[in-house]
C-alpha cells in the first residue's frame, strides 16, 4: 500500500514537470510566432535600399550685432555661432522611378542630445543662396517640425523650403547657438574687430563650452506612397587636424551613410 501510494506521488511529480515543460515550449512558440510575425514583414519591406543620406556638407562660422562703439572699447549685443548644413539625399537606382522619387519631405524629432554650455541652440531652414552666410532670419525658425514643398519645375525659389522630386537638391538648414555672449565689451580696439570665427576667441568663449551635438529625423514618401524615416546624427564642427574656428571659419565635406528604412 505504502508503495502504491509512493508510485502515485512520483507519478504526479512527473506529469506536472511534463505540463510544465510542454507549456514553457508552447510560450516559447508563440514568442516564435510573434517575433516572426513582427520582423518579417519589417524586413521584406527593406530587402533593398531606397534612399540615403550619403553626403553632408557644413560650415561653421560666428558672429555678432553691433550695439556700440567709441574710440576706447565696442561692445557687442548677440553673439551668436552658426553652422550651415546641407544633406544630400541619394538613391542606388540612378534611373527616377515612382519609387525613388520623392512626394513629401519633413524634418521631426528634434533632439539636442548633447546641448552647448553657452548660449541658445535653434535649428533654422535655411536658403541655398545664403548658405555659409551669417543671415538670421526668424521667419525660418523650426520649431517642432519643417516639411518641405516637392516640386518638378525646372524654375523653383530654393530659398523657401523646396526640394525637386528627383533628388537633385540638398536639404539645407542651419544650427544657430544665440547669445552666446551679450553686452560683451573689447576694450582693445588696435586689432580691428572681424565678424567670424575668430570673435570667439576675442570674446573669451571657449569651445568646449560651445561644443553641441544634436539629432532629427527625416521622414520621406515616395510616389508608390510608402513611407521611410532615418535619423541623422550632427556633431558641430568646430575644430580639425589643421584649424579651428578660432582661425576664422570651417568648412566640412563628410561622407554619410544614414540609410532610410521603410516602415509603412
Amino acid at each position: 500500500m505504502k508503495k502504491k501510494k509512493i508510485l502515485t506521488i512520483i507519478t504526479l511529480i512527473l506529469f506536472i514537470i511534463v505540463f510544465i515543460l510542454a507549456y514553457l515550449l508552447f510560450q516559447k512558440y508563440i514568442l516564435k510566432i510573434n517575433f516572426e510575425n513582427s520582423v518579417l514583414p519589417f524586413a521584406s519591406k527593406n530587402e533593398k535600399n531606397i534612399f540615403k543620406v550619403n553626403k553632408i556638407v557644413l560650415f561653421s562660422n560666428c558672429d555678432a550685432k553691433n550695439k556700440t562703439a567709441s574710440s576706447t572699447n565696442f561692445t557687442i549685443e548677440n553673439l551668436y555661432q552658426y553652422t550651415d548644413i546641407a544633406i544630400f539625399i541619394d538613391s542606388p537606382t540612378q534611373e527616377k522611378t515612382l519609387e525613388n522619387t520623392l512626394k513629401s519631405v519633413s524634418i521631426k524629432n528634434i533632439n539636442f542630445s548633447t546641448p552647448p554650455s553657452l548660449g541658445e541652440p535653434k535649428l533654422y531652414f535655411k536658403g541655398l543662396s545664403s548658405f555659409a552666410k551669417s543671415d538670421l532670419v526668424e521667419e525660418n525658425l523650426i520649431k517642432d517640425s519643417l516639411d518641405f514643398t516637392i516640386t518638378s519645375e525646372d524654375e523653383t525659389n530654393l530659398d523657401t523650403p523646396v526640394l525637386y522630386n528627383n533628388l537633385a537638391n540638398p536639404l539645407t538648414i542651419s544650427y544657430v547657438n544665440t547669445n552666446v555672449k551679450s553686452d560683451y565689451t573689447i576694450t582693445d580696439t588696435s586689432v580691428p574687430i572681424t565678424y567670424d570665427g575668430s570673435l570667439l576667441k576675442r570674446c573669451n568663449v571657449s569651445l568646449e563650452d560651445i561644443k553641441c551635438n544634436f539629432s532629427f529625423d527625416i521622414y520621406i514618401t515616395n510616389n508608390l506612397d510608402q513611407e521611410f524615416k532615418t535619423t541623422v546624427l550632427i556633431d558641430i564642427p568646430l575644430e580639425t587636424d589643421e584649424k579651428s574656428i578660432y582661425n576664422g571659419s570651417i568648412q566640412l565635406e563628410k561622407d554619410a551613410n544614414f540609410l532610410f528604412y521603410r516602415y509603412k
